[in-house]
């Protein structure tokens, strides 16, 4: 974490510490000793999303942690992280996720299947989303350590990596990117590398793997020129928000266009 703000850091620690307890605003904003409205403001400008956000998103990385490691039912699951209604739920996870639970559940047997399917293309080239004229975003990723896997980069319209992203792509080195012809809009450009050796749960729940994001949200329009971007893979933060799309279905995503 960044040193600004080291009571909104505490805040997080104790967020991570006590996930299954009432997380109200006002709870947290008393922890911090700041109003609520002044507390909810500096959260979201130092982690990019809102408290209920954040804890949302740390409720449903630790129901895909539950779905992989113990054999409660998907309706135990969903009562584990505060959600009564199965059906909310399923929807939630699957719209964030990028498949339901049942199918997450099943997944580690593929994650294999699709490195390998990886390593084997060992000269991936970047595959460009098409369509009517628009702009181009890009620029240069780097890493704080040597890579050997792939980079999964796309452009995210939430500033936190879950659903599909409007753009993306993998890249098997680091350097040069490029998204063609982005449609008007704001969009969060994220990135996030897997090993060759990682084992299928860390790929699924990717605690400890590298990221990176741009510092600001990038504005597409017409006639608007976009700054080349420079973003460097560093290890995880307890301030990052989860990374709650599943990998291996951009994987999948990517060997079905290849």
């Amino acid at each position: 974490m960044n040193n600004k703000y080291p009571e909104i850091d505490e805040v997080i620690a104790y967020i991570h510490e006590h996930l299954d307890d009432a997380l109200t605003l006002s709870h947290l904003a008393h922890q911090a000793a700041y109003s609520p409205y002044h507390f909810s403001r500096i959260f979201k400008q130092k982690t990019g999303l809102s408290p209920h956000q954040y804890v949302s998103s740390l409720k449903l990385q630790r129901a895909k942690s539950l779905l992989l490691n113990t054999n409660l039912t998907i309706r135990d699951i969903s009562m584990e992280i505060d959600q009564q209604s199965l059906g909310t739920f399923t929807t939630r996870f699957t719209e964030r996720v990028g498949m339901t639970p049942t199918q997450f559940r099943k997944s580690p047997d593929q994650v294999n299947m699709y490195l390998q399917s990886l390593k084997y293309h060992s000269n991936l080239k970047q595959h460009f989303i098409m369509g009517d004229q628009y702009n181009n975003v890009e620029g240069i990723i780097e890493a704080e350590v040597p890579l050997h896997g792939v980079i999964l980069i796309g452009l995210f319209s939430k500033p936190i990596p879950e659903g599909l992203p409007q753009y993306g792509t993998l890249l098997s080195s680091l350097g040069y990117f490029k998204f063609t012809d982005v449609r008007p809009g704001i969009y969060y450009l994220m990135a996030t590398a897997v090993f060759w050796e990682m084992k299928a749960c860390e790929v699924l729940i990717p605690h400890q793997t590298l990221r990176a994001k741009a510092d600001q949200p990038i504005q597409v329009r017409k006639g608007l020129k976009i700054p080349k971007q420079h973003l460097t893979l560093r290890g995880p933060r307890l301030d990052d928000p989860p990374i709650l799309i599943s990998l291996p279905v951009l994987m999948k995503n990517y060997l079905n266009r290849m």
